[in-house]
């Protein structure tokens, strides 16, 4: 071993040719790294800024579509309520429309079948009186002995004697 070198001292001259190696080595690191070492951080920072800034906008745009897609769905609930509530009014309107129809056709049927009653009525009646004429002729024709023949004096007679018994019946 070397008597004046020892690992935990170091010469002189070593300490010379590393600072200058150093110092070198720092100059040519500054002149030519760290200009593109600067540009790629700066680029790498400007990127993720712009990438904050991107995802920031997409998240308000997110959050305004969301809204337009809420106000579009309640809008559509509206409009298909307002068409079920239409529909429901024009089917009420209708039901009602085809009640008063139903309504008339029936109160028309009615004054129709009253009258057609009524005739029925007024054409029976006219042939029970002609059989109760008929009848008292022929009764009368049995009790004089002598057959009558129907004159206009006759059952003229014969139809007083009738509106007698009616009203005595009514």
């Amino acid at each position: 071993m070397v008597a004046g070198n020892s690992l935990a001292t170091p010469a002189l001259g070593l300490i010379v040719w590393t600072t200058v190696i150093f110092l070198i080595f720092l100059f040519i690191l500054r002149k030519y790294a760290w200009p593109p070492i600067l540009n790629a951080i700066h680029a790498r920072n400007e990127r993720i800024r712009s990438s904050l800034l991107a995802a920031e906008k997409a998240r308000e745009e997110m959050i305004r579509l969301q809204a337009d897609n809420e106000a579009i769905l309640r809008e559509a609930r509206e409009e298909r309520d307002k068409i079920v509530r239409e529909a429901r009014e024009s089917g009420d309107k209708i039901i009602a429309i085809s009640r008063e129809k139903a309504g008339q056709e029936a109160s028309v049927i009615v004054a129709k079948a009253r009258l057609a009653i009524e005739r029925e009525k007024e054409a029976a009646m006219m042939e029970i009186r002609k059989q109760v004429a008929d009848i008292s002729v022929d009764i009368a024709s049995l009790i004089l002995r002598e057959r009558l023949t129907p004159s206009r004096e006759q059952e003229k007679l014969i139809e007083n004697y009738l509106k007698e018994i009616d009203k005595g019946m009514n």
